[in-house]
C-alpha cells in the first residue's frame, strides 16, 4: 500500500504535465506544417470564342504549377467572380449587353466543382464586378454600359435574390469616345465593411457610399460622397492596403495609380504615379492591380499596346509607391492577374492570346522572373485564388 501510494501522486504529476504539454505541441505540429500546398483558383472568362464557362485549376504553391481540375459550362461571359468568405458559394457576372445577369453556384472546392444555383438580374446593362459581403447578406455588382451599382440580397442557401436598390451617376467627363456617361467599373467593401466604395470611369469620380445590411436601401451616400481624379483618367479598379489606412486606385485611360489615406470612409490624396512604359505614346489601358499578402509591393496591369505588369514597393510608413518593376505579359490584353496566398507566384491572364503565365516573384525586391510557359485557355479575364479544402 505505500509504494502504491507513493505511485499514484507521481503519476498525476505526469498526467498533469501531459494535458499541460498536449495544446502546445499540437500547436508546433500545426506552425510546422506551414501554409497550404494547394489552393484553387477560379478562372472567369469571354464566351466569345473557345471558352465555355468557368474553369477550375489546382494550383500547386511549391512549384508554382496548374493543373486542370473541372470545369462549368454554359455560363455566359462569366468576366468577374468572387467566392464567398466560407468558400462554399461562387458569384459570377454575365457580361451580356443589355441583359445583365448575375449567377449563383455552390462550390465543392475538394473537387473544383461548381454546381448552377440560379440567377439573377443585374439591374443594369453589362455588369463586370461582383463583390459579397462576409456575412452572405448582399451582393453588389458593378453595370458598366448602365453606369450603375446595384445591390442584391443573398439567401441562406447561397442564391440570389432580386436586386433592391441601384445608384447611377448622370455625369460625364472630358473623353468623349469613352466618358460620354456615368461607367461604373468596380464595388469593393471597405476591411470593416462600413463602406463600399464604387468607381465611375464615365465621371472620373470614385464614390464613397456609407453600407447598412439591414436597411430597405443599404447603401447611402457618405459625406463627402466622392472624390475625383484628373480628367480623362477614368477610374477602374482599387484595393485597400493591408493596414486599412490607404486605398490604391488605378485608372483605365491614364494608366495611373491614385494613392490615398483612408479614414473611416474619407479620402485625401498623397500620391499619383504613372504605371507607362517611360516615353510610351501608344495606345494604353490600365486594367488591375492587386497587393501582396504582406502588403510590401503593389502591381498594376496595362493592355492594348503596353502588355505590362509594373511593381512598385509600398512605403510602409506612408503607404506611398516606388517603381521596382516592369515586365512584359507575353500575350495580349492581360485584363486580370492573381498573386497565390503564400505569395510567391504572380499569374498573369491575357485576354487576347488565350493565355495565362506564371512568374516567380521575389519576395525581398519585388521583381518578377518568368518560370513556366503557356497554360492555355479561352479568353480569361479574371483569376480569383481559394481554398483548396
Amino acid at each position: 500500500m505505500q509504494a502504491d501510494n507513493q505511485i499514484y501522486p507521481a503519476m498525476r504529476k505526469f498526467l498533469i504535465l501531459i494535458s499541460l504539454l498536449f495544446p502546445v505541441l499540437i500547436y508546433a505540429q500545426k506552425k510546422k506544417a506551414g501554409p497550404p500546398s494547394t489552393y484553387d483558383l477560379l478562372i472567369g472568362t469571354y464566351t466569345k470564342g473557345k471558352s465555355k464557362g468557368i474553369y477550375v485549376y489546382r494550383f500547386y504553391a511549391e512549384k508554382g504549377k496548374l493543373e486542370y481540375l473541372n470545369q462549368i459550362d454554359g455560363v455566359s461571359n462569366p468576366s468577374y467572380l468572387t467566392v464567398s468568405d466560407n468558400n462554399k458559394f461562387v458569384y459570377a457576372v454575365n457580361e451580356d449587353g443589355k441583359k445583365g445577369e448575375v449567377s449563383a453556384f455552390k462550390f465543392n472546392a475538394k473537387l473544383g466543382k461548381l454546381e448552377f444555383i440560379n440567377k439573377q438580374s443585374s439591374l443594369g446593362a453589362d455588369p463586370c464586378y461582383i463583390s459579397v459581403d462576409k456575412d452572405q447578406k448582399n451582393a453588389f455588382v458593378a453595370n458598366y454600359s448602365s453606369g450603375s451599382i446595384a445591390v442584391l440580397p443573398i439567401n441562406k442557401d447561397g442564391s440570389l435574390a432580386n436586386g433592391i436598390q441601384t445608384l447611377h451617376d448622370d455625369g460625364h467627363s472630358v473623353n468623349k469616345d469613352r466618358q460620354e456617361a456615368a461607367h461604373v467599373h468596380t464595388a469593393v467593401l471597405s476591411p470593416d465593411e462600413k463602406y463600399v466604395l464604387y468607381t465611375d470611369l464615365g465621371t472620373d469620380k470614385l464614390h464613397i457610399t456609407r453600407y447598412k445590411p439591414g436597411k430597405a436601401n443599404p447603401l447611402t451616400d457618405a459625406k463627402p460622397a466622392y472624390v475625383t481624379v484628373t480628367p480623362g483618367d477614368g477610374p477602374r479598379h482599387l484595393v485597400f492596403s493591408n493596414d486599412k489606412k490607404h486605398v490604391y486606385l488605378i485608372t483605365e485611360m491614364g494608366s495611373n495609380v491614385y494613392v490615398y489615406d483612408y479614414d473611416n470612409g474619407k479620402l485625401k490624396q498623397k500620391q499619383k504615379v504613372s504605371f507607362l512604359i517611360p516615353g510610351f505614346k501608344g495606345q494604353t489601358a490600365g486594367a488591375a492591380v492587386h497587393l501582396t499578402p504582406d502588403g510590401k509591393f503593389l502591381y498594376a496591369s496595362n493592355r492594348l499596346e503596353t502588355n505590362t505588369i509594373t511593381g512598385f514597393a509600398v512605403n510602409e510608413e506612408t503607404g506611398e509607391l516606388t517603381q521596382v518593376d516592369q515586365v512584359s505579359t507575353f500575350g495580349k490584353n492581360p485584363r486580370d492577374f492573381a498573386i497565390d496566398p503564400n505569395g510567391n507566384f504572380l499569374l498573369v491572364a491575357n485576354q487576347d492570346s488565350d493565355s495565362i503565365f506564371i512568374y516567380k516573384l521575389n519576395k525581398e525586391t519585388g521583381k518578377l522572373a518568368l518560370i513556366q510557359g503557356m497554360t492555355e485557355i479561352g479568353n480569361p479575364v479574371c483569376l480569383k485564388f481559394t481554398s483548396a479544402e
